[in-house]
């Protein structure tokens, strides 16, 4: 299993939009850090100095990785089946601290988490992630 992401450096996400994230996610993006992961690394977009607002996790290489990676950002037991975009499985939820949205199709996983109790905020975002990359397509 990778180890989870952790910020490393400040960036500009590759696949995500800053103007994009403030406005789905209803937070202003007072700055951006990436991990080291690689080819797709995460994204870390902060509410305030020290605050993460959303984070999306990208993996891409093991399908059983990939499916492992959704299970425990969203576990069945505890959410709701997630089937979009088409041809994507994973799982949502609300949490303590806000919701994920967590899917995976073939080889590949996206995981967003966001401070914010709507479930359709990360959707949105992981769709338009899943998009951009062209994962899956």
């Amino acid at each position: 299993m990778p180890a989870k992401p952790e910020p490393a450096k400040d960036g500009t996400c590759p696949y995500l939009d800053t103007k994009f994230v403030a406005e789905a996610n209803g937070q202003l993006v007072r700055k951006t850090m990436l991990s080291t992961d690689q080819p797709h690394p995460a994204c870390f977009f902060y509410a305030n100095a020290t605050e993460i607002q959303l984070t999306v996790r990208v993996y891409v290489g093991d399908k059983k990785i990939a499916k492992t990676l959704v299970d425990e950002a969203a576990p069945v037991d505890q959410s709701n089946e997630a089937t979009v975009p088409a041809g994507w499985k994973g799982s949502y939820m609300a949490t303590a601290n806000g919701a994920v949205y967590a899917v995976a199709k073939d080889g590949a996983a996206v995981v967003v988490t966001t401070n914010q109790k709507q479930t359709i905020k990360a959707r949105r975002i992981a769709e338009t992630a899943i998009g951009n990359l062209k994962l899956g397509y």
